[in-house]
């Protein structure tokens, strides 16, 4: 019984596609941890800029690794290649819904902390099957993960 356990965790290992330089689950999340990053075309200071991220903290998807380079997207579907040292691991989330009501439990009927409009860039913290703690200027408490950009739907956090 213990072998086909340890069996079917190595095949459910197995099944998740990793980075070929991170050897980390891919696609995965992550921030933007300057201010400005350039966005390219290929991985490599020579491919042409296609654009800027200028927005300190923004959630991206890493979709691809080609050495130094991660190829991103944003919520809007946007993106390419960036510089890994323009990267966070720190997780961060953006908000989908105006005045997204963020209370002090994982409970629609809990009290409200505070409402977040819509396009805030909030911490990411604790996330359980349907509702994730966030905190942003100062406030913080649980809002629902469906509502969220940053964090995959089936995702669990501690």
């Amino acid at each position: 019984m213990a072998f086909c356990l340890a069996t079917a965790a190595t095949a459910a290992q197995d099944a998740i596609k990793r980075g070929p330089v991170t050897n980390l689950p891919m696609p995965r999340y992550v921030s933007m941890k300057a201010n400005e990053g350039n966005v390219r075309r290929g991985p490599s200071l020579t491919h042409r800029i296609d654009w800027v991220f200028k927005r300190r903290d923004m959630p991206l998807q890493i979709t691809a690794e080609n050495g130094h380079w991660r190829r991103v997207r944003d919520r809007d579907g946007a993106g390419g290649w960036v510089h890994y040292a323009l990267l966070s691991g720190v997780r961060t989330v953006l908000v989908e819904k105006d005045m997204l009501p963020v209370r002090a439990r994982p409970d629609p009927q809990s009290p409200l902390n505070a409402a977040f409009e819509l396009g805030v860039i909030a911490r990411l913290g604790e996330c359980i099957p349907d509702w994730c703690r966030i905190s942003a200027g100062g406030y913080r408490g649980w809002a629902e993960k469906r509502s969220l950009w940053g964090v995959a739907p089936d995702e669990l956090r501690d």
